[in-house]
């Protein structure tokens, strides 16, 4: 930033003070300002003969230093400021600029207007326990995070939403049947399905309105515990092996006592999951890698989307699973770094 200009009296004096021989140093001295700017003005005058400003080009900057330092300190001591706030307190100490002005100081500042990201509000206690976790198991070598059989249940609505798309039209053609999208409240339907996967693969997508008695897709500890005696020792040992280990977040089916003695009675081991975590669990990326499947199928009913969900599942291949239950040391990592709170997973 440009610093402000000297008046022509302090260019006089650095003039009259070097007649008198007085070394650049002690001229800085007294006038308090730098020797860089004394060396200046006396090269100026030796080479020009003029001691008067060049005229600035366009129009005088509307901020003072201490303005544009206010206006960074607000939106750093709260970034959801906006730029009519930050307008208002500055009207308030009698400094009136535009929100224009206000939004250029912040793109100076390396500040821009983003969409917040919505991430899971996470409390003091399960950010412990995330770091806790997050430390003890840093280090744990490859072939631990290979022998865990990832699970969780996930929601596929009918229709995919697609976010915008554009399309070649001419004007007054914008409401054309083929020039526009189709959408549907609540998704058009939907259904819920538990999946597992391992490094080596995914396994079985089983949906829960198979496996309730009324068709629904409402799944309580009962259901979850005939999904798990069903399918847990199938998937495991086809893609891990007899040594294996299962991980489940703390949704109340998974931590309910009766699950819990289930659990217990199968001499499963279980991964102590935290709280609050979906960012540290690779099927939630393999959820999202089969939703990204679907939105190039067109199903029209239920039976449809059931069939296009297996097939996508089974489509996800080795090294996709691979490559999601190798990250969780960079997740780990980025736990620690994020002193628990939510990472970019």
């Amino acid at each position: 930033m440009r610093s402000k200009e000297l008046s022509m009296q302090v260019k006089e004096a650095i003039l009259k003070l070097r007649k008198q021989k007085k070394p650049i140093r002690e001229i800085a001295t007294i006038l308090r300002v730098a020797k860089s700017t004394v060396w200046y003005i006396l090269r100026k005058k030796a080479s020009t003969g003029e001691l008067s400003n060049a005229k600035r080009p366009g129009r005088p900057r509307k901020t003072t230093v201490v303005d544009d330092r206010r206006i960074i300190s607000m939106v750093k001591r709260n970034p959801f400021t906006t730029a009519n706030q930050v307008n208002n307190t500055l009207q308030g100490v009698g400094v009136s600029i535009s929100k224009s002005t206000i939004k250029r100081r912040l793109h100076e500042s390396k500040y821009r207007g983003c969409t917040a990201r919505c991430k899971p509000l996470i409390s003091l206690k399960n950010r412990k326990a995330r770091l806790d976790f997050a430390k003890e198991h840093l280090k744990k070598p490859a072939q631990f995070w290979k022998n865990i059989l990832w699970t969780d249940e996930t929601k596929i609505n009918l229709y995919q939403n697609d976010g915008k798309k554009k399309v070649w039209r001419r004007r007054g053609t914008a409401h054309y049947p083929k020039h526009t999208t189709s959408s549907v409240k609540h998704g058009g339907g939907s259904v819920m399905a538990w999946a597992c996967m391992a490094a080596s693969g995914t396994g079985t997508l089983v949906f829960i309105d198979d496996v309730t008695q009324d068709r629904s897709s409402q799944m309580n500890s009962e259901v979850f515990r005939d999904i798990l005696s069903a399918q847990i020792q199938l998937n495991a040992v086809k893609l891990i092996g007899r040594c294996f280990m299962i991980q489940m977040d703390n949704d109340p089916k998974h931590t309910a006592k009766a699950t819990q003695e289930f659990i217990k009675a199968k001499k499963w081991k279980i991964l102590e999951w935290p709280s609050q975590s979906p960012d540290l669990n690779p099927i939630e990326h393999a959820f999202h890698l089969l939703k990204t499947k679907l939105r190039t199928e067109r199903p029209t009913n239920k039976q449809q989307l059931k069939a296009v969900v297996v097939k996508a599942w089974q489509s996800i291949k080795k090294q996709e699973t691979q490559h999601l239950v190798m990250s969780m040391r960079s997740r780990l990592q980025a736990v620690i770094a994020s002193k628990g709170f939510s990472t970019k997973y």
